[in-house]
């Protein structure tokens, strides 16, 4: 089978790798470090993947480029731009189709749940380096000099996710511990499997037809922060979850001295209000069906566990 390369081994890289790896595929992982998941079908090498020269040598022969990495949240401005380039170069001179793990910050605050249709319309500083990233990627598309989609899920959920309520929420449930929270704990939020991603990026990759646009990834319903703190107390057997809500004034705070709660700060629009997204395009297309949440809630809890084990 044709080579398939994967920058970044966290927790997208890393599904995205072993099921190719599985499906018998040669799996090239990409990452500053040279780690990644061990299998008789990855080779794991090291190589900084905005040096555009480099990760074209490393592209050369491949059927598809799979953009799972990132910098530093709090260094998204200044580090995506040379990476999202080098990612086009790399596409351009080795004909791979390009992959890219997208969010939803480029669609800004918006009213009802969010589709494909949507115009990126970011209202921050992360949303517009996301949007400028795809931009540029799919006017090369256009152009003809390489072929490309994007694929979008919302915070996520399984082995190794990080999201505010991986961080601040999973931590104090299974501690038996009240969570303080930057967010309105009813409203409903749509939370994305890691899985599905590897899968959705996997399929589109492998269709031509389905090239040039964006695609969300396949999504279990909306559960609030509570509902779903609620719900992981009881699959992880802990004591009933206790939450309150953060007052802005205190995660403004916090920001002066924690550069991930300063980082924050702009994308709280999406935890103070009805955050929802609309997967059904890529069910009917792929027929993939979004893992349930209770199974990607166990896989999340089953992996906190083993950290601190």
């Amino acid at each position: 089978m044709p080579l398939q390369v994967i920058v970044g081994a966290g927790p997208i890289g890393k599904a995205t790798a072993l099921l190719l790896a599985d499906q018998g595929h040669e799996v090239r992982l990409l990452t500053r470090s040279g780690g990644g998941p061990e299998h008789t079908n990855i080779e794991r090498v090291a190589v900084d993947a905005s040096d555009a020269d480099a990760l074209s040598r490393q592209t050369k022969g491949a059927a598809a480029l799979y953009s799972c990495g990132g910098p530093a949240y709090h260094r998204w401005a200044t580090d995506w731009p040379p990476l999202g380039a080098a990612l086009i170069r790399a596409a351009e001179a080795s004909g791979a189709v390009l992959m890219t793990t997208g969010n939803l910050y480029p669609y800004g605050a918006v009213e009802g749940p969010m589709t494909e249709q949507l115009p990126d319309r970011p209202n921050s500083v992360k949303g517009a380096v996301r949007a400028r990233v795809w931009a540029d990627a799919l006017e090369a598309h256009r152009a003809g000099r390489i072929r490309t989609a994007e694929v979008r899920g919302s915070d996520y959920l399984g082995a190794d996710a990080v999201s505010v309520f991986t961080s601040i929420v999973l931590p104090a449930v299974l501690a038996g511990k009240r969570a303080s929270v930057p967010a309105d704990l009813d409203a409903p939020h749509s939370w994305t499997d890691t899985l599905d991603v590897a899968r959705t990026l996997i399929a589109v990759a492998a269709e031509e037809n389905s090239w040039g646009r964006v695609w969300h990834v396949p999504t279990a319903p909306p559960l609030s922060v509570r509902a779903l703190a609620t719900r992981t107390a009881e699959l992880a057997g802990a004591p009933a979850a206790r939450l309150s809500r953060m007052p802005g004034a205190v995660l403004w705070l916090g920001g002066l001295l924690n550069k991930d709660a300063k980082e924050i700060r702009e994308t709280q629009y999406q935890l103070q209000r009805p955050f929802v997204l609309d997967s059904s395009a890529a069910t009917l297309a792929f027929g993939i069906k979004p893992t349930p949440t209770d199974d990607a809630l166990l896989a999340t809890i089953n992996a906190a566990r083993a950290r601190v084990a």
